[in-house]
């Protein structure tokens, strides 16, 4: 009769060791997501660190060719105030100063849009990497509240765990679709 009543209590305890596996096994796939998504949130913000550096970048370019354009500019106006020895080499530098005056403000215009394209680019790969941050704490939030399911057995905390999971998963594919 213990025997009996010994090995119900060992199959009751195996049937809700086995109950339990698909919990388990749950939470292994939600840490491959965390992981996996985690990894897309930092490659998001290593990207956007190198565009916000494109456009320094850039943008350093465009003041330094301003400084140029500049400083031609002043030559310039200083031949038209000064006496000069030979009005010919006047009129040859002014022309020669001229183009690159025009050159260089073409070039600040390209330099403009090329900077302004960067910063667009750091905004769209900055909210990208804001929503595989969010997808990535949901997911952590999942797993978290599944494990609870193992030490209570309420079938509850991973009903909530899994529902936070799907809300975590379809942020994360939104980051995978925004450009």
């Amino acid at each position: 009769m213990a025997e009996d009543i010994q090995e119900l209590h060992e199959r009751a305890e195996h049937g809700a060791e086995h109950r339990m596996a698909w919990v388990t096994i749950s939470m292994a796939v939600l840490a491959v997501f965390v992981a996996a998504i985690s990894l897309m949130g930092h490659r998001m913000h290593t990207e956007e660190i190198l565009s916000e550096t494109l456009a320094t970048d850039t943008w350093a370019q465009y003041q330094a060719k301003s400084i140029r354009e500049r400083s031609y500019e002043v030559f310039l106006d200083q031949l038209s105030v000064f006496s000069v020895q030979s009005a010919e080499k006047a009129a040859s530098l002014k022309e020669k100063y001229s183009k690159e005056i025009e050159r260089y403000h073409e070039e600040m215009k390209q330099l403009t849009e090329k900077a302004t394209d960067y910063e667009k680019e750091v905004v769209a790969v900055q909210k990208r990497g804001d929503r595989f941050d969010l997808a990535e704490v949901l997911l952590e939030a999942a797993l978290v509240i599944s494990s609870i399911t193992l030490l209570t057995k309420k079938k509850a905390f991973w009903a909530l765990g899994m529902l936070l999971a799907v809300v975590g998963m379809v942020l994360a594919g939104t980051g995978f679709l925004m450009r």
